[in-house]
């Protein structure tokens, strides 16, 4: 009759979630479409790998909802930052500015959108970090279990 709070506060959390998640879809989208509309080529490819990046970010947190608490200020903060970067420097981009200042401007932009793309990497690396270290223990103890059963594995894990 009465549901616990837990139970209550799980819905919440459960709908935040899927709330954020599809924010971020949408955010994600307007990455893509970023792609085509700026010049640099250089710049057209880190926008991809971002792209990239995100979308498996968003895919990781959908199939393993335990990881979308390490997942809050790069839903929250650096998503919705990156999409304003990337925008706004379509706007300057597209008004052709030569002076000193818009230059700088498009040289800076570019090189935030590269640390942009190397950190969403290390994000996404970071979301399967414990797996890794899991999994690879788990393989030492497969390898000591063969051993110890008689099975020489010296040739075949190396």
């Amino acid at each position: 009759m009465f549901k616990s709070k837990e139970s209550i506060t799980n819905k919440i959390n459960q709908k935040t979630m899927n709330e954020v998640l599809k924010e971020a879809k949408n955010k994600n989208i307007q990455i893509k479409e970023m792609i085509s509309k700026v010049e640099s080529a250089a710049l057209q490819k880190n926008i991809k790998e971002i792209n990239e990046s995100v979308t498996k970010i968003i895919n990781t947190i959908e199939k393993d909802q335990s990881k979308y608490k390490k997942m809050n200020n790069f839903f929250d903060y650096y998503l919705p930052v990156t999409l304003s970067i990337l925008k706004k420097y379509d706007e300057i981009e597209n008004q052709r500015l030569s002076s000193d200042e818009g230059k700088k401007f498009m040289q800076q932009t570019e090189s935030m959108i590269e640390k942009i793309n190397n950190a969403f990497k290390s994000q996404l690396s970071n979301l399967y970090q414990a797996d890794i270290v899991d999994t690879d223990a788990e393989m030492k103890v497969f390898e000591t279990m063969l051993k110890a059963d008689g099975y020489d594995t010296s040739n075949d894990f190396k």
